[in-house]
């Protein structure tokens, strides 16, 4: 079956002057523009290719990459404004529509968004700013301490609303922030809780002792750039730690147990010290 707004494989059937036809089961056949025809490609060969619509509103394939598929967000640029909506860059010759219903707050030309693509009742692909109208529907399909895909929303007073996986709701707390984030923002973070009302509170390292390696590793390079020895330790401020490492005191505080119980470090009153340096 023919998925709209998505990559299908599909058969080549006919070559005309203009591009290369595709078997579009029920949709008939569909044109594959020139432009867009791989090299070295024969009749009867598949092709993975993106269907839409063009600005006739005529199906057609493309093997450009768009920067948004069905059902899934992104931070698109608005690149004009009239009277029916706003257009979006998304990286095919036609723009995206964001109808003037389908915005959240009025959209201004040259700002980006966050958008999700959807089908309207004629099957044509559009984008939407009413992101609470995509996400939370369907079932949490994720469990504490798996890496997930974010896409960075807005800040609130409890911390960074992200979009988990491109279906869910997630936070980052303002205390597990380390690192800057950017509004629209791709990042990789792991999940620290499934509430009840299937929201997910998310972190942006491992969680416990599957982060401790590797910060471990950076105490110990830092230590080393510095001649052996730091002047933070177990009682330094979490301000102290977030600026030298991006961590939260925990985590500081498990990474040099981790190596004061490897005879790697010393704790001394002022600092810490490398042991394999003295």
């Amino acid at each position: 079956m023919l998925q709209i707004g998505q990559f299908n494989s599909l058969r080549l059937v006919k070559e005309v002057p203009f591009g290369m036809y595709l078997d579009g089961y029920d949709w008939g056949e569909i044109l594959l523009p020139r432009k867009v025809v791989p090299k070295d490609v024969k009749m009867g060969d598949r092709v993975d290719v993106f269907i839409y619509f063009d600005s006739e509103d005529k199906i057609i394939a493309t093997t450009k990459q768009p920067r948004i598929t069905l059902g899934h967000c992104a931070f698109l640029k608005v690149i004009d404004v009239n009277r029916v909506g706003a257009f979006l860059d998304w990286g095919l010759d036609k723009d995206l529509l964001v109808p003037k219903a389908e915005q959240r707050r009025p959209m201004q030309q040259d700002k980006s968004y966050l958008v999700c693509l959807k089908q309207d009742d004629q099957h044509r692909l559009v984008a939407s700013s009413k992101l609470d109208y995509f996400l939370d529907k369907t079932p949490v399909c994720v469990k504490i301490g798996d890496e997930v895909d974010l896409l960075v929303a807005e800040t609130t007073e409890l911390g960074t609303k992200v979009i988990v996986n491109h279906t869910h709701w997630g936070l980052i707390y303002t205390s597990d922030v380390f690192q800057a984030l950017q509004y629209g923002q791709r990042t990789r973070g792991y999940i620290k809780a499934v509430r009840g009302d299937g929201k997910l509170d998310v972190v942006l390292r491992k969680l416990g002792h599957n982060n401790i390696p590797g910060l471990a590793q950076r105490i110990l390079d830092a230590l080393k750039q510095a001649d052996g020895f730091l002047t933070v330790h177990d009682k330094s401020s979490p301000e102290e730690i977030k600026h030298l490492f991006n961590e939260s005191k925990k985590n500081f505080k498990h990474a040099i147990g981790t190596l004061y119980k490897q005879g790697l470090i010393r704790i001394e009153p002022h600092g810490i010290r490398l042991v394999a340096h003295e």
